[in-house]
């Protein structure tokens, strides 16, 4: 009984201080945020902090790694049934499962995910989650190097910077439309492409 009160305890410790790092960033900027800020907004003392983190990059990191481990389980257990439907989609398609299910994910953690993907978060985890979908097509091996149409990397800067776009427009908007919704809506345009999505080419 012990053991599960202190996982409790340690579990809203951790929750606290990241709720902290989401509010400091929106305020002034992680550049700009220090341990001591934290801290004093998260109401633990340094003692506390420093049993959990090394220093404010080491909270962002392990902040950023539980968002891309939890995206990269959905991602692997999902991606084969999107690209199976992705081949049998048209404009009035379903949207993707795997991609309700990330913007279901990210709405969940849309308050850490606007903050950290904002001009006043931290920019390389753009970069990573670039990595991320890259990785998740090639791992499952559904896409072949001798079939690409253009070289890789940029079609992954295209695909990437499209779908991060995407994201960061719903979160600044304030998450309005719902993720069924979203997922509808990226889905019609990666299935069917720019120009088919603005009514330009059928």
């Amino acid at each position: 009984m012990r053991d599960s009160n202190r996982d409790l305890r340690v579990m809203r410790t951790k929750e606290s201080i990241r709720d902290a790092l989401v509010e400091l960033i929106e305020e002034k900027g992680f550049k700009a945020i220090t341990v001591k800020d934290i801290t004093t907004r998260a109401n633990i003392n340094r003692g506390t902090f420093y049993a959990h983190y090394q220093d404010k990059f080491d909270l962002m990191t392990k902040c950023q790694e539980e968002i891309m481990s939890e995206m990269l389980r959905i991602g692997k257990e999902y991606f084969p049934q999107a690209i199976e439907e992705l081949r049998t989609s048209t404009l009035t398609s379903k949207p993707f499962t795997l991609t309700i299910l990330m913007f279901e994910y990210l709405n969940d953690n849309s308050r850490f995910m606007k903050a950290i993907l904002g001009p006043k978060g931290d920019l390389s985890f753009q970069t990573e989650l670039k990595k991320f979908m890259w990785n998740t097509l090639f791992e499952h091996e559904m896409v072949k190097q001798e079939n690409l149409c253009v070289p890789e990397e940029y079609l992954i800067s295209y695909v990437s910077s499209a779908h991060i776009g995407v994201i960061q427009q719903w979160l600044n908007s304030g998450g309005k439309e719902s993720p069924e919704e979203m997922a509808q809506i990226l889905s019609t345009i990666t299935a069917n492409g720019p120009f088919v999505a603005a009514g330009l080419k059928k």
